[in-house]
């Protein structure tokens, strides 16, 4: 590869890594072309991309942006996978996919700009896409507010029926 065409591709990971909500490093090794071909169209379905690196132009673009924690892991077959959507879809793909062939393994990620070890990856995985998040938080704030107009519609559903039952008092005991 000509230098320009490596200067290019190393500001491509350094933008990759400081734009995206999620960027995973993946170990690919052992998946043949038909099984990497359906993992990179379960990506495309998810809005993720995916991307096998050069480990030396990787390192270069992680010291770049600032994320020396991520260098040792650049080593043997390596790939991004990102999205700038949902942070957790990179994740629930690699772990759907890898429970049926066991692989791509994760060696590290970087989620909403915070480094994870692939340990910590089973719970990212397990995250519910965002707009389910922004409706369950919706959800708990809306919540409280429906409890209190209900509360306030029973009070008023008192207030009315004890009104009403001292104006029938009323009536039956005037002549």
């Amino acid at each position: 590869m000509a230098r320009p065409e490596k200067e290019a591709a190393v500001q491509e990971i350094v933008e990759t890594l400081d734009k995206a909500k999620s960027v995973f490093v993946t170990d690919f090794e052992g998946l043949d072309v038909e099984m990497m071909n359906e993992l990179r169209r379960k990506f495309r379905e998810a809005s993720v991309n995916y991307r096998v690196v050069k480990n030396t132009l990787a390192r270069l673009g992680a010291k770049q942006a600032g994320r020396d924690e991520m260098l040792e892991y650049f080593r043997g077959p390596s790939a991004l996978a990102y999205s700038y959507d949902d942070p957790s879809a990179p994740a629930r793909v690699i772990s759907d996919f890898a429970k049926k062939v066991e692989k791509p393994k994760i060696k590290v990620s970087l989620f909403e700009g915070v480094f994870y070890g692939p340990e910590d990856v089973e719970a990212i995985a397990s995250l519910p896409p965002k707009e389910v998040l922004l409706a369950q938080i919706v959800a708990g704030v809306n919540a409280p507010v429906q409890g209190f107009v209900r509360g306030m519609s029973a009070l008023l559903q008192k207030l009315v029926m004890t009104l009403e039952a001292v104006r029938r008092d009323r009536e039956e005991s005037q002549p």
